[in-house]
């Protein structure tokens, strides 16, 4: 799954992806959790950074409370799951990220992680997007959902999900209304672990009113839990 993430230079993000901040501010983010506002790339032109809130709500739900239950979309079955099948079809956006945060249980308690890329560039994870009026007050709401896939070998011991990262080459057309479904779905792929690192951090990530650049900061570990990928700092 993706349950949180981080964003601290959507600035980059644009220059590398040729997308407008649309003279919005984007506060650098380092915990971003689910039901906050989040900046994606919608599906539309021109390409620019648009506010949305993290949890899809899809145009036929009574009320606002599903979308805490629909931050992540399976990309094995999001063409056919009913709260996500429209989107897919008609609706999809690429979340900009730097970074992601995954639990391992470890005993009794659980060991958080820093996930990214190992060029540090910041990357897209395949989304989608919905707009729903509150039946109660007309307000439009605009949200999203990442979709996930299964885990690399790096991101296996950790967890048995991932959220699916988009190459460089294929995020425009992931956007693009005229890309075949089975196409897209063969996007939905566990990202090269080879270009991907991972480390121990603090368990203050666990908390989102921790938001500071100290959330990545690496930490020694004890045992000797897959040294091969993450080794003790020197």
């Amino acid at each position: 799954m993706c349950g949180r993430y981080r964003l601290s230079n959507a600035e980059l993000y644009g220059d590398l992806n040729d997308v407008r901040l649309g003279g919005t501010q984007i506060p650098a983010r380092f915990n971003i959790a689910p039901t906050q506002t989040v900046f994606v790339v919608l599906d539309e032109s021109p390409r620019e950074f648009s506010a949305v809130k993290w949890g899809l709500i899809p145009s036929w739900a009574k009320d606002r409370k599903i979308a805490a239950s629909l931050i992540n979309a399976r990309g094995e079955t999001v063409a056919t799951k009913p709260a996500f099948r429209t989107a897919f079809k008609k609706r999809r956006c690429l979340v900009p990220a730097d970074g992601f945060f995954e639990w391992q249980k470890m005993g009794a308690g659980k060991q958080p992680y820093n996930i990214g890329l190992k060029n540090g560039e910041p990357f897209a994870f395949a989304g989608l997007w919905e707009s729903w009026q509150d039946p109660a007050t007309r307000e439009e709401v605009k949200t999203c959902s990442i979709i996930t896939t299964t885990a690399n070998p790096l991101m296996a011991p950790i967890h048995d999900r991932m959220p699916a990262i988009l190459p460089m080459d294929r995020r425009a057309a992931w956007l693009d209304p005229g890309r075949s479904l089975e196409e897209l779905k063969s996007f939905l792929i566990p990202y090269d672990a080879s270009g991907m690192e991972a480390y121990p951090i603090a368990a203050r990530v666990g908390s989102p009113k921790n938001d500071d650049a100290g959330i990545i900061e690496r930490i020694a570990t004890t045992g000797d839990f897959l040294k091969e990928f993450f080794p003790d700092p020197q």
